[in-house]
Protein backbone atom coordinates (compact mmCIF):
# COMPACT_ATOMS: atom_id res chain seq x y z
CA UNK A 1 0.00 0.00 0.00
CA UNK A 2 1.55 3.23 -1.22
CA UNK A 3 0.10 6.48 0.08
CA UNK A 4 1.22 8.25 -3.09
CA UNK A 5 -1.08 6.06 -5.13
CA UNK A 6 -4.20 6.86 -3.13
CA UNK A 7 -6.86 9.38 -3.99
CA UNK A 8 -7.36 10.53 -0.38
CA UNK A 9 -7.05 14.21 0.38
CA UNK A 10 -8.11 14.78 3.99
CA UNK A 11 -7.19 13.81 7.55
CA UNK A 12 -9.02 14.82 10.70
CA UNK A 13 -6.48 16.28 13.13
CA UNK A 14 -7.17 17.86 16.52
CA UNK A 15 -10.70 18.94 15.70
CA UNK A 16 -10.26 20.08 12.10
CA UNK A 17 -10.21 18.55 8.64
CA UNK A 18 -6.84 19.30 7.06
CA UNK A 19 -5.19 18.49 3.76
CA UNK A 20 -3.37 15.15 3.77
CA UNK A 21 0.05 16.78 3.24
CA UNK A 22 -0.55 19.31 6.04
CA UNK A 23 -1.28 16.73 8.75
CA UNK A 24 2.14 17.07 10.40
CA UNK A 25 3.68 17.17 13.89
CA UNK A 26 6.80 18.73 15.39
CA UNK A 27 10.01 16.64 15.27
CA UNK A 28 10.23 16.94 19.09
CA UNK A 29 6.80 15.41 19.61
CA UNK A 30 6.89 13.23 22.72
CA UNK A 31 5.18 10.30 21.01
CA UNK A 32 7.82 10.24 18.27
CA UNK A 33 10.67 9.91 20.77
CA UNK A 34 9.11 7.57 23.33
CA UNK A 35 6.29 5.74 21.56
CA UNK A 36 3.69 7.28 23.86
CA UNK A 37 0.68 6.88 21.63
CA UNK A 38 -2.32 4.58 21.31
CA UNK A 39 -4.16 3.67 18.15
CA UNK A 40 -6.75 1.48 16.50
CA UNK A 41 -7.15 -0.19 13.15
CA UNK A 42 -10.75 -0.41 11.98
CA UNK A 43 -12.34 -1.47 8.72
CA UNK A 44 -15.27 -0.01 6.87
CA UNK A 45 -16.91 -2.47 4.48
CA UNK A 46 -19.01 -1.76 1.41
CA UNK A 47 -21.88 -4.01 2.42
CA UNK A 48 -24.99 -4.78 0.42
CA UNK A 49 -26.75 -2.36 2.79
CA UNK A 50 -24.22 0.42 2.22
CA UNK A 51 -20.83 1.35 3.73
CA UNK A 52 -20.56 0.32 7.38
CA UNK A 53 -17.79 0.49 9.98
CA UNK A 54 -17.30 -2.89 11.62
CA UNK A 55 -17.42 -2.94 15.44
CA UNK A 56 -16.56 0.75 15.73
CA UNK A 57 -17.85 1.03 19.30
CA UNK A 58 -15.59 -1.78 20.50
CA UNK A 59 -12.56 -0.30 18.75
CA UNK A 60 -13.28 3.12 20.18
CA UNK A 61 -13.69 1.71 23.67
CA UNK A 62 -10.34 -0.06 23.37
CA UNK A 63 -8.70 3.19 22.27
CA UNK A 64 -9.78 4.89 25.49
CA UNK A 65 -8.85 1.85 27.57
CA UNK A 66 -5.40 1.74 25.96
CA UNK A 67 -4.83 5.35 27.00
CA UNK A 68 -5.54 4.69 30.68
CA UNK A 69 -2.25 3.04 31.72
CA UNK A 70 -0.39 6.07 30.33
CA UNK A 71 -2.55 8.63 32.18
CA UNK A 72 -3.52 9.92 28.75
CA UNK A 73 -6.79 11.81 28.65
CA UNK A 74 -8.14 11.88 25.11
CA UNK A 75 -9.56 15.40 24.78
CA UNK A 76 -12.55 14.37 22.66
CA UNK A 77 -15.65 12.40 23.51
CA UNK A 78 -16.54 9.14 21.85
CA UNK A 79 -19.38 10.93 20.10
CA UNK A 80 -17.02 13.58 18.70
CA UNK A 81 -14.58 10.99 17.35
CA UNK A 82 -17.44 8.99 15.86
CA UNK A 83 -18.89 11.98 14.04
CA UNK A 84 -15.42 13.05 12.85
CA UNK A 85 -14.83 9.58 11.42
CA UNK A 86 -18.19 9.38 9.68
CA UNK A 87 -17.74 12.85 8.20
CA UNK A 88 -14.23 11.97 7.02
CA UNK A 89 -15.55 8.93 5.14
CA UNK A 90 -18.35 10.98 3.63
CA UNK A 91 -15.98 13.73 2.49
CA UNK A 92 -13.63 11.26 0.85
CA UNK A 93 -16.50 9.11 -0.47
CA UNK A 94 -14.81 6.03 0.97
CA UNK A 95 -16.98 2.92 0.93
CA UNK A 96 -14.43 0.22 1.72
CA UNK A 97 -11.40 1.37 3.67
CA UNK A 98 -9.11 1.08 6.67
CA UNK A 99 -9.48 3.64 9.46
CA UNK A 100 -6.63 4.66 11.77
CA UNK A 101 -7.46 6.72 14.88
CA UNK A 102 -4.35 7.65 16.88
CA UNK A 103 -3.81 9.66 20.08
CA UNK A 104 -0.36 10.58 21.35
CA UNK A 105 1.52 12.92 23.66
CA UNK A 106 2.47 15.92 21.57
CA UNK A 107 5.05 18.69 21.55
CA UNK A 108 6.14 20.23 24.85
CA UNK A 109 8.48 18.79 27.44
CA UNK A 110 10.92 16.21 26.08
CA UNK A 111 11.62 14.49 29.37
CA UNK A 112 10.48 10.90 29.63
CA UNK A 113 7.55 12.13 31.70
CA UNK A 114 5.04 13.78 29.33
CA UNK A 115 4.16 16.30 32.02
CA UNK A 116 1.66 18.81 30.66
CA UNK A 117 2.21 17.92 27.00
CA UNK A 118 -1.01 18.08 24.99
CA UNK A 119 -2.65 14.89 23.75
CA UNK A 120 -2.98 15.14 19.98
CA UNK A 121 -5.55 13.09 18.10
CA UNK A 122 -5.84 12.27 14.41
CA UNK A 123 -8.03 10.06 12.25
CA UNK A 124 -7.03 8.92 8.75
CA UNK A 125 -8.73 6.55 6.33
CA UNK A 126 -7.63 5.00 3.06
CA UNK A 127 -8.39 2.02 0.79
CA UNK A 128 -6.53 -1.11 1.90
CA UNK A 129 -7.04 -4.62 0.59
CA UNK A 130 -6.06 -7.96 2.10
CA UNK A 131 -3.18 -7.36 4.53
CA UNK A 132 -1.27 -10.56 3.74
CA UNK A 133 -2.33 -10.68 0.09
CA UNK A 134 -5.53 -11.70 -1.66
CA UNK A 135 -4.17 -15.14 -2.52
CA UNK A 136 -3.36 -15.76 1.14
CA UNK A 137 -7.07 -15.84 1.99
CA UNK A 138 -7.42 -18.98 -0.13
CA UNK A 139 -3.96 -20.55 -0.17
CA UNK A 140 -2.75 -19.59 3.29
CA UNK A 141 0.61 -18.21 4.38
CA UNK A 142 3.94 -19.66 5.42
CA UNK A 143 5.17 -18.45 8.80
CA UNK A 144 8.15 -18.91 11.07
CA UNK A 145 8.50 -18.91 14.83
CA UNK A 146 10.30 -15.67 15.60
CA UNK A 147 13.42 -15.56 17.75
CA UNK A 148 11.93 -12.42 19.31
CA UNK A 149 9.60 -12.97 22.27
CA UNK A 150 6.44 -11.09 23.15
CA UNK A 151 6.86 -8.89 26.23
CA UNK A 152 4.91 -9.87 29.33
CA UNK A 153 2.05 -7.87 30.79
CA UNK A 154 4.13 -7.43 33.96
CA UNK A 155 6.62 -5.44 31.84
CA UNK A 156 4.33 -3.41 29.56
CA UNK A 157 0.52 -3.69 29.36
CA UNK A 158 -0.12 -6.14 26.53
CA UNK A 159 -3.82 -5.31 26.23
CA UNK A 160 -3.13 -1.66 25.43
CA UNK A 161 -2.66 -1.03 21.71
CA UNK A 162 0.37 1.22 22.11
CA UNK A 163 2.35 2.67 19.20
CA UNK A 164 5.80 2.07 20.71
CA UNK A 165 5.13 -1.60 21.39
CA UNK A 166 4.91 -2.36 17.70
CA UNK A 167 8.70 -2.32 17.38
CA UNK A 168 8.34 -5.85 18.78
CA UNK A 169 5.99 -6.68 15.92
CA UNK A 170 8.30 -5.04 13.37
CA UNK A 171 11.30 -7.07 14.55
CA UNK A 172 9.40 -10.35 14.37
CA UNK A 173 7.76 -9.65 11.02
CA UNK A 174 10.89 -8.40 9.29
CA UNK A 175 12.89 -11.36 10.59
CA UNK A 176 10.32 -13.66 9.00
CA UNK A 177 10.35 -11.83 5.68
CA UNK A 178 14.16 -11.82 5.54
CA UNK A 179 13.96 -15.59 5.83
CA UNK A 180 11.44 -15.98 3.04
CA UNK A 181 8.24 -16.25 5.09
CA UNK A 182 5.12 -14.12 4.87
CA UNK A 183 4.65 -13.60 8.60
CA UNK A 184 5.85 -14.61 12.05
CA UNK A 185 4.44 -16.24 15.15
CA UNK A 186 5.69 -14.79 18.43
CA UNK A 187 6.08 -16.82 21.61
CA UNK A 188 5.66 -15.34 25.08
CA UNK A 189 8.34 -15.32 27.77
CA UNK A 190 7.30 -18.81 28.89
CA UNK A 191 7.85 -20.11 25.37
CA UNK A 192 4.17 -20.68 24.61
CA UNK A 193 2.34 -19.32 21.58
CA UNK A 194 1.21 -15.71 21.95
CA UNK A 195 0.16 -14.28 18.57
CA UNK A 196 1.37 -12.92 15.25
CA UNK A 197 2.99 -9.49 14.93
CA UNK A 198 -0.40 -7.97 14.17
CA UNK A 199 -2.79 -10.91 14.43
CA UNK A 200 -4.25 -13.37 16.89
CA UNK A 201 -3.90 -17.07 16.15
CA UNK A 202 -6.33 -20.01 16.20
CA UNK A 203 -5.63 -23.74 16.17
CA UNK A 204 -8.06 -26.53 15.22
CA UNK A 205 -7.51 -30.02 16.60
CA UNK A 206 -10.01 -32.89 16.47
CA UNK A 207 -12.82 -30.53 15.51
CA UNK A 208 -12.34 -28.18 18.46
CA UNK A 209 -10.93 -24.66 18.33
CA UNK A 210 -8.15 -23.26 20.53
CA UNK A 211 -6.82 -19.73 20.84
CA UNK A 212 -4.35 -18.33 23.42
CA UNK A 213 -5.97 -16.63 26.40
CA UNK A 214 -5.34 -13.10 27.57
CA UNK A 215 -2.86 -14.36 30.18
CA UNK A 216 -0.58 -15.48 27.32
CA UNK A 217 0.46 -11.84 26.60
CA UNK A 218 -1.89 -11.28 23.68
CA UNK A 219 -3.94 -8.33 22.55
CA UNK A 220 -7.65 -8.96 23.10
CA UNK A 221 -8.43 -8.77 19.42
CA UNK A 222 -11.85 -7.63 18.25
CA UNK A 223 -11.71 -9.88 15.18
CA UNK A 224 -10.63 -12.67 17.55
CA UNK A 225 -13.80 -12.09 19.56
CA UNK A 226 -15.83 -12.04 16.34
CA UNK A 227 -14.42 -15.40 15.22
CA UNK A 228 -15.09 -16.93 18.64
CA UNK A 229 -18.73 -15.84 18.50
CA UNK A 230 -19.17 -17.03 14.92
CA UNK A 231 -17.66 -20.43 15.83
CA UNK A 232 -19.90 -20.79 18.88
CA UNK A 233 -22.92 -19.80 16.77
CA UNK A 234 -22.07 -22.82 14.60
CA UNK A 235 -21.79 -25.22 17.50
CA UNK A 236 -18.01 -25.44 17.79
CA UNK A 237 -16.32 -25.88 21.14
CA UNK A 238 -13.94 -22.93 21.53
CA UNK A 239 -11.16 -22.95 24.13
CA UNK A 240 -10.47 -19.20 24.32
CA UNK A 241 -8.12 -19.36 27.32
CA UNK A 242 -5.82 -21.97 25.84
CA UNK A 243 -2.12 -22.41 26.46
CA UNK A 244 -0.57 -23.66 23.22
CA UNK A 245 2.98 -24.96 23.12
CA UNK A 246 5.25 -24.39 20.16
CA UNK A 247 5.24 -28.09 19.33
CA UNK A 248 1.45 -28.26 19.17
CA UNK A 249 1.49 -25.98 16.14
CA UNK A 250 3.26 -28.61 14.06
CA UNK A 251 0.63 -31.27 14.80
CA UNK A 252 -2.41 -29.03 14.42
CA UNK A 253 -5.11 -29.98 11.95
CA UNK A 254 -5.51 -26.33 10.96
CA UNK A 255 -4.15 -22.92 11.91
CA UNK A 256 -5.27 -19.43 11.00
CA UNK A 257 -4.66 -15.79 11.84
CA UNK A 258 -7.36 -13.29 12.70
CA UNK A 259 -7.18 -9.51 12.80
CA UNK A 260 -8.70 -6.31 11.47
CA UNK A 261 -6.08 -6.18 8.71
CA UNK A 262 -5.58 -9.94 8.21
CA UNK A 263 -9.32 -10.76 8.63
CA UNK A 264 -9.27 -14.60 8.59
CA UNK A 265 -6.10 -15.89 6.92
CA UNK A 266 -5.11 -19.60 6.87
CA UNK A 267 -1.59 -20.74 7.82
CA UNK A 268 -0.28 -23.54 5.61
CA UNK A 269 3.26 -23.97 6.97
CA UNK A 270 5.11 -23.23 10.22
CA UNK A 271 8.92 -23.35 9.95
CA UNK A 272 8.48 -25.32 6.70
CA UNK A 273 6.33 -27.94 8.47
CA UNK A 274 3.13 -28.47 6.49
CA UNK A 275 -0.03 -27.92 8.56
CA UNK A 276 -2.81 -30.41 7.90
CA UNK A 277 -3.18 -30.90 4.16
CA UNK A 278 -1.12 -27.82 3.38
CA UNK A 279 -4.02 -25.57 2.46
CA UNK A 280 -7.10 -23.92 3.87
CA UNK A 281 -8.73 -26.47 6.16
CA UNK A 282 -12.49 -27.10 6.29
CA UNK A 283 -13.11 -25.42 9.67
CA UNK A 284 -11.02 -22.41 8.67
CA UNK A 285 -12.92 -22.17 5.39
CA UNK A 286 -16.28 -22.35 7.17
CA UNK A 287 -15.34 -19.64 9.65
CA UNK A 288 -13.76 -17.48 6.97
CA UNK A 289 -16.91 -17.74 4.87
CA UNK A 290 -19.04 -16.95 7.91
CA UNK A 291 -16.90 -13.87 8.56
CA UNK A 292 -17.17 -12.58 4.99
CA UNK A 293 -20.90 -13.32 4.86
CA UNK A 294 -21.22 -11.28 8.04
CA UNK A 295 -19.22 -8.25 6.92
CA UNK A 296 -20.98 -8.23 3.55
CA UNK A 297 -24.30 -8.30 5.45
CA UNK A 298 -25.44 -11.44 3.66
CA UNK A 299 -26.78 -12.49 7.04
CA UNK A 300 -28.83 -10.56 9.57
CA UNK A 301 -26.74 -11.80 12.49
CA UNK A 302 -24.97 -9.35 14.81
CA UNK A 303 -26.48 -6.24 13.25
CA UNK A 304 -25.33 -4.28 16.32
CA UNK A 305 -21.73 -4.60 15.13
CA UNK A 306 -22.25 -2.26 12.16
CA UNK A 307 -22.24 1.55 12.10
CA UNK A 308 -23.52 2.74 8.74
CA UNK A 309 -21.91 5.74 7.10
Amino acid sequence: MDFNEMDVETIWQDGSFVDWDDATVHVLTHGLHYGTGVFEGVRCYDTQNGPAIFRWDEHLERLYQSAQPYDMEIPYTREELTEATLELLRREQLESCYIRPVAFYGYGSLGVSPGDNPVDVAIAAWPWGAYLGEEALTNGVEVMISSWRKHASSQIPTNAKTTGLYVNSLLAGEEARRNGYTEAIVLNKEGNVAEGPGENIFMIRDGEIYTPGLSESILDGITRDTVIELAQDRGYTVHDRATISRGELNTADELFFSGTAAEVTPIRKVDNVVIGDGGRGPVTEELQQAFFDLINRETDAHAEWFSYV
